[in-house]
């Protein structure tokens, strides 16, 4: 009598089998895509500078921000990329932060590789201190730049709660520690102080393009009333090097040896839990935030607290 074979079982390799194909598309082919799309191919780097310009990019329901930390990331990825040849920075900012533009700016003029820096619509006070590190700006003959000037302001409602009989009662030590407060209006000493720290960015600022433009400090104090130019009013004075777009830029990199540049872009896209946190989110010093934002968003309203 013959013994009789023991039925195999194909249950569990097909659960094997199904398992590694899920762990490969799943997991592993997203992971490669993920790794690949880091992987930059191109000769030419483009980084947009888009909104408002702050230190941690918070986003805004009504604005849209950029982080210096991701803009000096993209600077220094760029620069290490050996494919990279030159970078342009795509400027359309109308200011924000001092120490945020400060923060791309010098992480520009550490570059050893031409450097171009093309104003769209608006290319002013920040945004316009981060094009002057570039070694060429370009910039359209209708756009606005320049607006070389500090602006901070708040919210005061103490006029609001005596007509209504609102009191607020705050208790500090220095007799300056509530400057600022929405509550109050400045006297005559906090206005002095807040002017004197206003008038040091702006000579800070003024320096800074004196410097990156190899201009003279009196010239540039000069243009510095904080007026915003038009594209062709700062040719014209020496703000920047060229009127045009990005096919100038081209032509600017083909006298500087790269023929035929193949762009590589470098951005961020902003979620929109990051939008919402955003919303929340004020600064104090800009450099900007005054006629340039109008020309870029529909508010204008700065806090300082």
């Amino acid at each position: 009598m013959k013994k009789e074979e023991p039925k195999r079982s194909y249950v569990k390799p097909i659960l094997i089998t199904l398992g590694v194909l899920f762990f490969v598309f799943i997991i592993v082919i997203p992971i490669m895509f993920i790794a690949l799309s880091d992987i930059q191919i191109g000769n030419v780097a483009v980084i947009p500078v888009e909104g408002i310009i702050t230190t941690n990019g918070a986003s805004s329901l009504t604005q849209d921000t950029i982080s210096s930390a991701v803009i000096v990331d993209f600077i220094e990825k760029a620069s290490d990329n050996p494919s990279v040849q030159a970078i342009i920075l795509e400027v359309n900012s109308p200011g924000g932060s001092p120490v945020a533009s400060d923060e791309i700016a010098t992480a520009l003029k550490k570059v050893d590789k031409p450097t171009v820096a093309v104003i769209r619509e608006v290319g002013a006070s920040g945004g316009y201190w981060i094009a002057t590190a570039a070694d060429h700006i370009i910039a359209n003959r209708m756009s606005i730049t320049g607006s070389i000037g500090v602006i901070s302001s708040y919210l005061e409602f103490s006029g609001f709660m005596d007509e209504y009989g609102i009191g607020h009662e705050q208790l500090i030590a220095g007799r300056n520690k509530d400057i600022g407060s929405p509550f109050k209006k400045l006297n005559v000493e906090q206005k002095a102080i807040m002017q004197g720290k206003l008038d040091t960015l702006h000579t800070f600022f003024i320096d800074e393009v004196a410097e990156n433009r190899n201009m003279d400090p009196s010239k540039v104090r000069q243009l510095a009333t904080g007026e915003f130019y038009l594209g062709i009013e700062a040719f014209n004075s020496g703000l920047i090097d060229a009127l045009g777009d990005r096919e100038t830029a081209a032509a600017y990199l083909k006298s500087k040896g790269i023929t035929d540049p193949d762009y590589i872009y470098y951005q961020r896209e902003v979620t929109f839990f990051e939008a919402l946190a955003g919303a929340f989110s004020d600064f104090s010093f800009h450099v900007g935030q005054g006629i340039g934002s109008l020309f870029h968003s529909q508010e204008n309203v700065v806090m300082f607290r």
